[in-house]
């Protein structure tokens, strides 16, 4: 990272800025085209997990490259300059990562994930049942790389 000033090496404040987030971004590639697109998520600290429609345009990005770049973003906020236009910045804080992606099929490890999902936007336990679950598909990203960013007001934060 450029910037190590404001490079985030704690996992648990990784962690952290991925639990305050309610979007994650997904970047994928298929026949050298890139794709990016918003997801709702849940996150247990080492994977990602994600869901989708039975079938769509990111399930044939996913199945053509299974790489994907995550992005999350947290605390956003632009801080103008009164005279300088070239002094404007942001607050923010930001975390980039890398993954494989493949879908889930086993019953019990689609019902945890969706419960991840929803903890991640209600701390709430959900009941699924068999048939609630046929309409849509599951996905795991296996983390393999995160990074995070600060701006140098949110490092007391």
């Amino acid at each position: 990272m450029r910037r190590s000033d404001k490079e985030i090496n704690d996992p648990g404040m990784i962690s952290q800025i991925i639990g305050k987030c309610q979007v994650c971004r997904l970047g994928l590639a298929k026949d050298n085209v890139p794709y990016i697109i918003p997801v709702s998520f849940g996150y247990d600290g080492t994977s990602l997990y994600v869901h989708t429609a039975k079938s769509g345009k990111k399930i044939e990005f996913f199945e053509a490259n299974p790489k994907v770049c995550l992005e999350f973003e947290h605390g956003v906020n632009l801080k103008p300059h009164d005279n300088d236009p070239c002094s404007w910045s942001f607050s923010f804080q930001s975390v980039i990562g890398s993954g494989v992606i493949s879908e889930l099929t086993d019953p019990e490890e689609i019902i945890s994930a969706l419960q991840l999902i929803m903890k991640q936007y209600s701390n709430q336990e959900w009941s699924f049942t068999g048939e609630s679950i046929k309409s849509l598909r599951i996905w795991k990203i296996s983390i393999e790389s995160l990074s995070g960013k600060q701006s140098k007001d949110m490092v007391s934060a």
